[in-house]
C-alpha cells in the first residue's frame, strides 16, 4: 500500500498551551488516501463543519497511510507536545487487523496512546474499525472487541465502526474495497460529529 505523510493544519498553527486543537492521528482513511484532494476528506469535512457551527477549534491531521497502532503509539508524544490539543480523534487498528497482528498487541498500543493524551489533558474519541470476514470468526471477534472494551474501560466518546453504512457499499467505496470513495467522505464526517460535538 502506497505510504504518504498527511498532515493538515486547518485555521491555525501549533499552540503553546492546551486549547481548542484537535489532533487526529489516524491511518489511511483519515489521510484521504486515494482522494483527488486529500484535504477533501473526512477531515477536512469536518473542519468545515465546526466552522460553521461556530466553534473556535482547529484540526490537525497527522494522520498516515499505512499507518499501524505501534507507529502511532511511536509519535503520540511528539505530536502531543507540538500541538497540544485539547481533544485526539484515534482512528488506528485496521491495518493491524489486515496484516494479522495480534489484537492483544493492538489493545496494549491503543491503550498507550489513550493513556498518553489524557496524561497531557487531552480527551478522546476513539474511531472502531472491522476487517473483512475472510481473516476468520475468532480473529475477527478479537480484534472488534477492542475498541469497546477501551471505550467501557476510559469511558470515552466512541464510533462503534466508522466505515457504518460505507463499507461493503460499491457506490461508496473505492475499487480496492478497502477505502471510502470522495461520496462517503461526508458519511464518515457525520458519524465522528455526533460524538464530538458535546466535547466542543
Amino acid at each position: 500500500m502506497r505510504l504518504f505523510l498527511c498532515c493538515f493544519l486547518f485555521f491555525a498553527a501549533p499552540v503553546s498551551s492546551h486549547s481548542a486543537v484537535i489532533l487526529v492521528l489516524g491511518d489511511s482513511i483519515s489521510a484521504g488516501y486515494g482522494l483527488d484532494n486529500p484535504a477533501h476528506g473526512w477531515v477536512g469535512l469536518l473542519a468545515e463543519k465546526i466552522k460553521s457551527a461556530g466553534k473556535a477549534w482547529d484540526i490537525v491531521n497527522a494522520s498516515i497511510s499505512g499507518e499501524v497502532s505501534a507507529g502511532g503509539l511511536s509519535r503520540v508524544d511528539a505530536l502531543l507536545n507540538t500541538h497540544k490539543p485539547g481533544i485526539l480523534i484515534l482512528e488506528l487498528g485496521a491495518n493491524d487487523g489486515l496484516r494479522g497482528l495480534q489484537p492483544a498487541l493492538l489493545q496494549g498500543n491503543l491503550e498507550q496512546i489513550i493513556f498518553h493524551a489524557k496524561q497531557s489533558g487531552a480527551k478522546v474519541v476513539l474511531l472502531g474499525m472491522r476487517i473483512p470476514p475472510n481473516y476468520g470468526k475468532r480473529f475477527n471477534d478479537l480484534f472488534e472487541a477492542v475498541f469497546p472494551a477501551l471505550a467501557k474501560q476510559y469511558g470515552m466518546a466512541y464510533v462503534p465502526f466508522l466505515l457504518e453504512g460505507v463499507g461493503g457499499n460499491a457506490e461508496l467505496m473505492q475499487p480496492d474495497g478497502l477505502h471510502p470513495n470522495a461520496k462517503a467522505q461526508l458519511v464518515l464526517m457525520g458519524l465522528v460529529w455526533e460524538k464530538l460535538e458535546p466535547l466542543l
